[in-house]
């Protein structure tokens, strides 16, 4: 017999997944940052508005057994959960694979450098 896993186990994993992601595996340590924390609130407050439209809606629906109950905007709490595990994953991953920055070129002796004033 296989064991079920309930939306809050999976939930509370994909946090756990995307902290050591972001502070061991990839070493971005994005959610220790204060960035992070003033611009959550601005994802938090989009994820509830479009999960209380789409709850509300009765278009997305949730076994009552897999989670613990407790609803934001018409949402499990558990949302919040993912919608954090998907956030922060995705910053770690940017920040770890943007350009970095080159230093500009330094003119070479057959190139003319700039006139001084």
């Amino acid at each position: 017999m296989v064991a079920a896993v309930t939306y809050t186990a999976a939930a509370l994993a994909g946090v756990l997944a995307a902290l050591v992601l972001d502070v061991a595996v990839l070493r971005t340590r994005v959610v220790l940052g204060r960035v992070f924390w003033c611009s959550y609130p601005i994802v938090v407050a989009f994820q509830l508005l479009s999960n209380g439209i789409l709850t509300g809606r009765g278009v997305v629906l949730y076994n009552p057994s897999a989670i613990m109950g407790v609803r934001l905007a018409y949402a499990p709490v558990e949302d919040l959960l993912f919608g954090f595990a998907l956030v922060l994953a995705t910053l770690a991953l940017w920040v770890f694979f943007r350009p970095r920055a080159a230093s500009p070129p330094r003119p070479g002796p057959s190139e003319p450098r700039e006139p001084r004033p």
